[in-house]
């Protein structure tokens, strides 16, 4: 390899600043492309790698710009350009992409604090040096039994890009770009390379139904059928908020006491509360709803404090059948008028604030859509299974992906939101514990925008959104459990989340916003790579990443089963005769 070969000179440095190298081409000759050696070169055009000759390292860069000086432009003709002798001194803009020492030129590193001096040589990039960066790309130091697999080809020189999928996913990815980008396939690509290369377990949440049959092992869970339930005990108090929308002022005191008033039922194995139960015809309590109107209050108020942990643990463990009619019993006034020691009579007021809370409730409870996903009425779905357990069984038996089906899970009361965060939570808390940081996890989350920074605009919701991937993409990397979005919309994703994502796979993006949410996250993508966004055909895509030395342009390859993702194409309306 000699990068450093007088026969593809193209220039010199003429200026260097922090962002860009600008380069001044002798001759606009040098900017065709010619064969040396068997192999061809673009010259200084846009979009070529090009090397930078230095005293101890070499730069490696990517013209990204190209113009004449302001009194050439004047003379340009096709004949004049072309001339031998021809008299017109391009200017280059040059974004240096990585270093590599002079002596060992088979490997890169980063850019840090080094620039190359003006006047200093630029030379072709050869496709056998880009072939050797790219080979193995994303390696550190040190590695051992790193899995490598091939993700794509330059776009430049087809170029097989070997990527080492430890850095792909290490650090959390994205996967960005508009409809019709080729994100869909990048996804299945993705989840392909993992399952092959990998003894690791993928989760996938699609949310639309599109990569079904993907994999040859895959395990398929259909949500919203009622064949598998995330138990709503298994919920948060916050998660269960988002459902019943309360109302700050009146509504949240009265569902908080409630639910304890139901906790308290059911730890009361004793019938400690007694005197708050309904009693059957032979004076027998019956443990259930907890009635406090005229009652008195210390019995109730020593048995919470004794179980106050249980109590206050955010759980929803409780019978969400007995709500609405707690809620009811809540409504009372807090004091007798004649004794403080007891409750009071029956406050109309706090009932009437309270019905629309009420109404929800008994909606939620009543409507099947939701008893198929978090199983409020468990007695109508009788073999409904826990998707916890399922999640357990998938994760100890032989499929390497575990495809979560959304397409039926309803778009009301936020229920896919609050279903994708309690799996989250799930998934987070288990990896607190330990149990993934052998044999870590890599959730694939199709379509994030739909599932992520969520919240009702509220005096209570505004300060609690749903929060599990956020969480998840800030702490969960140490203990194994690593994330992969997919978006075309990446201004509708936390920038807490996209912020934490070492790695991003990025497809066509148009507007502008989107553009400045990569650039604000990725450090690795600046204005010059980012510039080519637009332009990008099907499948191609700017690949940046932490653990990356530069960031690539590739076609990535086609999955081996492609996902549902084709759109229905107009039919051409009969011929009349």
């Amino acid at each position: 390899m000699k990068p450093f070969d007088h026969n593809k000179f193209v220039g010199y440095v003429c200026e260097v600043t922090p962002q860009y190298v600008r380069l001044q081409i002798p001759s606009a000759k040098l900017l065709h492309t010619f064969y040396f050696n068997g192999e061809i070169f673009s010259g200084g055009s846009v979009g070529s790698f090009v090397v930078i000759e230095g005293q101890e390292y070499g730069f490696l860069g990517r013209v990204f710009e190209l113009n004449l000086p302001q009194g050439e432009r004047t003379e340009i003709t096709n004949r004049s350009i072309n001339e031998e002798d021809t008299q017109f001194h391009p200017i280059a803009k040059v974004e240096l992409l990585a270093l590599f020492d002079i002596y060992k030129p088979e490997s890169i590193i980063k850019t840090v604090s080094r620039y190359p001096s003006v006047g200093s040589k630029v030379f072709s990039c050869s496709d056998e040096q880009i072939g050797a960066y790219i080979s193995a790309f994303g390696i550190k130091t040190g590695d051992k039994d790193v899995p490598f697999a091939p993700l794509g080809k330059l776009t430049s020189n087809n170029a097989l890009c070997n990527i080492s999928l430890n850095s792909l996913f290490g650090r959390h990815c994205a996967v960005l770009g508009t409809t019709g980008g080729g994100k869909s396939w990048t996804v299945a690509k993705l989840l392909e390379l993992a399952s092959d290369y990998t003894e690791n377990k993928c989760i996938l949440i699609d949310a639309t139904g599109e990569y079904n049959n993907i994999n040859e092992n895959i395990q398929n869970i259909e949500l919203g059928t009622g064949e598998y339930i995330f138990d709503y005990k298994n919920l948060s108090i916050d998660e269960l908020y988002y459902l019943l929308h309360p109302s700050s002022k009146t509504q949240v005191p009265k569902l908080m006491e409630a639910i304890r008033s139901l906790k308290m039922s059911k730890l009361d194995n004793n019938t400690e509360l007694s005197l708050y139960y309904k009693q059957n015809p032979q004076g027998n309590p019956i443990k259930g709803n907890i009635y406090k109107a005229k009652k008195i209050k210390r019995a109730f108020e020593v048995f919470y404090y004794n179980h106050i942990v249980q109590i206050e643990d955010k759980s929803c463990n409780f019978d969400f059948n007995l709500l609405a009619a707690q809620i009811t019993n809540e409504c009372n006034w807090d004091s007798d008028r004649n004794n403080s020691s007891m409750w009071g009579d029956r406050n109309e007021n706090d009932v009437s604030n309270c019905i629309s809370l009420i109404s929800r409730i008994n909606n939620v409870m009543s409507t099947s859509e939701y008893n198929k996903i978090f199983g409020f009425r468990k007695d109508t779905i009788p073999d409904a299974k826990d998707l916890r357990e399922g999640i357990q069984e998938f994760l100890k038996g032989e499929n390497s992906v575990l495809r979560l089906n959304f397409s039926k899970v309803s778009f009301d009361y936020q229920v896919r939101e609050i279903l994708v965060n309690a799996i989250g939570n799930y998934l987070l808390n288990e990896a607190r514990k330990g149990l993934y940081k052998d044999n870590p996890i890599i959730i694939f989350m199709d379509e994030a925008h739909q599932f992520l920074n969520k919240s009702i605009a509220d005096e209570y919701f505004s300060a609690k959104p749903l929060d599990a991937f956020e969480q998840i993409s800030k702490e969960a990397r140490k203990y194994g459990l690593f994330l992969c979005i997919a978006t075309q919309m990446p201004r509708d994703i936390p920038l807490g989340t996209l912020s934490q994502m070492g790695t991003f796979v990025v497809h066509r993006l148009i507007n502008e916003q989107d553009k400045k949410a990569v650039e604000n996250a990725a450090s690795a993508a600046n204005r010059n790579s980012l510039s080519f966004l637009p332009s990008f055909g099907e499948g191609e895509a700017l690949l940046v990443g932490v653990d990356f030395p530069m960031p690539l342009t590739i076609k990535v390859n086609a999955p081996q089963k492609v996902p549902d993702s084709q759109t229905p194409k107009l039919k051409q309306k009969g011929k009349h005769i």
